[in-house]
């Protein structure tokens, strides 16, 4: 028995190639910095003493500059390439976190902490496109599974490193996560050579079709609509919960804190096998579907049983479950519709999908709570992910299973 899971778990991670596992590295450390953002509203609040609307300002330009960041991070992605993007990106954010701990006013706060999110976002499409680039058909979803099992190992040793040097000096946190972005950085540029893409003659007979924009491509923009919709709900598993746990349910935070990490712990153990033995099998869409109803599930869950610490446990495993099937093949769906010359695009527009849900799930869920209470929150949430599974198997029927990708070739 021992023998079989431990061979499952290296069928499971063997035939990625070792750029991938480069990414992943440079993700790892770049995330395990990961500690201002969480910590920056308590740190402008108490520190800075910046009321609670200042605060609340600042967290908004910081999802503003991370929508525009995608944006400009894709454009220069496909006209410069990836590789450049990533180390310049990792480079300039690690010298702007340092910059953004010695301001003190609201408005250099402010200004500093837009311009550092539209570096650090424009990191994503070029990391995306270079997973792709690095990748192929059979292991491309493992590939993001990589990515994303190294992100959120990253983000739990980065949360739990932040709240440790907060309690001690929050400049610190400005510091580990300035040089952490530096030397993720020069790791990358140690560890993998400088990557150019060669056009073929194939890629050359399709210029047409990879000169298509993603913001013209009706049904990925569908699709971009549609993860927003997800999105917005699955943040609220880490926004709204834990408030819902503590206030109506009344468990501890150190409980609390079990619940995130179990989150984390469960995608770690199970996402890389599942991955494994899913992909190629059926179209991204059928997955995508099947995990949201299962998110959704999980919210109406929190109404329909009783208070108990198995139940949240529960939704945790379910709500885990549901992203672990849905997130990678939502790579896997806009990675088949992109080219060499547009794939930097595509990466940039479900990027920005997910910062705006972040700017849109804390003031929708809030507003909710406010006029009908977290019974109504679930319930809404419950209904929206059945909406937005409804919407990907409908688009399942308007797309074919894959789209044959262009070959590429490093110099």
């Amino acid at each position: 028995m021992l023998t079989s899971v431990i061979q499952l778990y290296k069928q499971a991670y063997s035939g990625l190639s070792k750029n991938s596992w480069y990414l992943s590295i440079v993700m790892f450390i770049n995330r395990s910095g990961t500690m201002v953002v969480p910590f920056m509203s308590i740190y402008t609040i108490q520190q800075l003493h910046f009321t609670i609307v200042q605060s609340g300002w600042v967290m908004a330009f910081f999802g503003i500059g991370a929508i525009s960041g995608a944006f400009i991070g894709g454009r220069l992605t496909d006209k410069i390439g990836f590789y450049d993007i990533q180390v310049g990106a990792l480079l300039i954010g690690g010298i702007l976190f340092l910059i953004l701990g010695y301001q003190r006013t609201f408005l250099s706060v402010s200004i500093g902490t837009f311009i550092l999110s539209v570096c650090n976002e424009s990191f994503r499409p070029a990391n995306s496109t270079a997973i792709a680039h690095y990748s192929n058909d059979d292991n491309k979803t493992r590939s993001y599974s990589l990515n994303r099992l190294a992100t959120n190992l990253g983000w739990a040793f980065g949360g739990g490193l932040g709240g440790f040097l907060a309690s001690f000096n929050y400049h610190l946190l400005f510091w580990v996560d300035g040089c952490t972005n530096i030397f993720a950085a020069l790791l990358l540029l140690k560890l993998m050579p400088r990557a150019t893409i060669r056009k073929t003659v194939k890629e050359l007979a399709d210029k047409a079709a990879a000169s298509t924009s993603a913001y013209k491509d009706g049904i990925y923009l569908v699709f971009i609509l549609l993860c927003t919709l997800f999105a917005t709900c699955f943040f609220q598993f880490f926004i709204m919960q834990p408030v819902f746990y503590k206030i109506q349910w009344h468990f501890n935070e150190r409980f609390i804190g079990f619940l995130l990490a179990l989150n984390g712990i469960l995608i770690v153990l199970i996402e890389m096998v599942l991955i494994h033995k899913l992909e190629g099998k059926r179209n991204p869409l059928t997955y995508i579907s099947a995990g949201i109803i299962i998110a959704g599930i999980s919210f109406a869950l929190l109404n329909l049983l009783p208070h108990a610490a198995w139940v949240a446990i529960l939704v945790v495993v379910m709500i885990t479950l549901g992203e672990i099937m849905s997130m990678p093949f939502m790579n896997a769906y806009w990675i088949n519709r992109t080219t060499n010359s547009n794939r930097g695009e595509y990466a940039a527009l479900y990027s920005m999908s997910w910062s705006a849900a972040q700017i849109i799930a804390p003031a929708v869920g809030s507003q909710i709570i406010a006029y009908g209470g977290f019974s109504m929150l679930w319930w809404v949430l419950g209904s929206v992910c059945l909406l937005s599974a409804t919407g990907f198997f409908v688009l399942k029927k308007l797309t074919p299973n894959t789209r044959p990708m262009l070959i590429e070739k490093i110099n």
